[in-house]
């Protein structure tokens, strides 16, 4: 009676009872290597431990959807309409987490189909480079980047004063933001700033806030991609 149980499981899904097994606890332990990776290289404002746990469940989901799936041509077509009900309204605020759902993607449609070597070697290959990209802190152009934000007195008598003083301390800057307070009297400026070699940002800070038109100085380091 066993056996003819699993013979019935396996002619409708091509998986024995212990394959099925076996691929849904790979995704898994795959699932979670990706997304341990992705909170250790995180970087920046956006961190959701939803995101986190997404990865996870995607990873298996997919998994469990090529098992599913077979080889039976009707079998996919029918899990695309039924799929097809479902509306994913969240937005993705980094792009490279658009690239860890891509992951668990490929991982879970390697664990489902039994490709245990691809899903395990795509895990630790595309892991290894998200570590070595965060150890290295590719792609950021400069240590020194930052968001300078401040309050300028426009009843001031002079009012390029903190300008030449960002020229002078910058190699490169540029004005991103500029508000208007309530009373009339002051603006809230947000510039892009590129420190010099010899610059120190406490220095500059001190120096920055002696100009009489200025106040609240605020400097935020921009290597994150912090928002203004």
């Amino acid at each position: 009676m066993e056996n003819q149980l699993v013979e019935a499981m396996s002619g409708v899904f091509n998986y024995t009872p212990f394959e099925v097994i076996l691929n849904s606890f790979l995704a898994l332990i795959l699932g979670l290597v990706i997304s341990y990776t992705y909170k250790k290289t995180h970087q920046g404002l956006s961190y959701s431990q939803s995101f986190v746990l997404t990865v996870i469940f995607i990873t298996i989901i997919i998994g469990i959807v090529m098992m599913v799936i077979g080889n039976s041509l009707a079998r996919a077509f029918a899990l695309v309409g039924a799929l097809s009900i479902i509306r994913f309204r969240t937005v993705v605020k980094d792009t490279k987490d658009t690239a860890y759902v891509f992951m668990a993607l490929a991982v879970g449609m390697a664990a489902g189909t039994g490709n245990y070597f691809i899903a395990v070697y795509a895990t630790a290959f595309l892991s290894g480079v998200a570590w070595v990209l965060f150890k290295f802190n590719y792609g950021v152009q400069r240590s020194s980047d930052f968001i300078l934000r401040f309050y300028f007195d426009k009843t001031a008598d002079s009012d390029d004063i903190y300008v030449t003083f960002i020229n002078d301390h910058s190699d490169n800057n540029a004005l991103l933001h500029m508000e208007p307070s309530g009373d009339g009297k002051n603006l809230y400026m947000t510039y892009d700033i590129s420190l010099k070699e010899d610059i120190n940002m406490n220095n500059f800070i001190d120096d920055f806030s002696k100009i009489g038109s200025v106040s609240e100085v605020v400097l935020v380091s921009a290597k994150n991609d912090i928002t203004y």
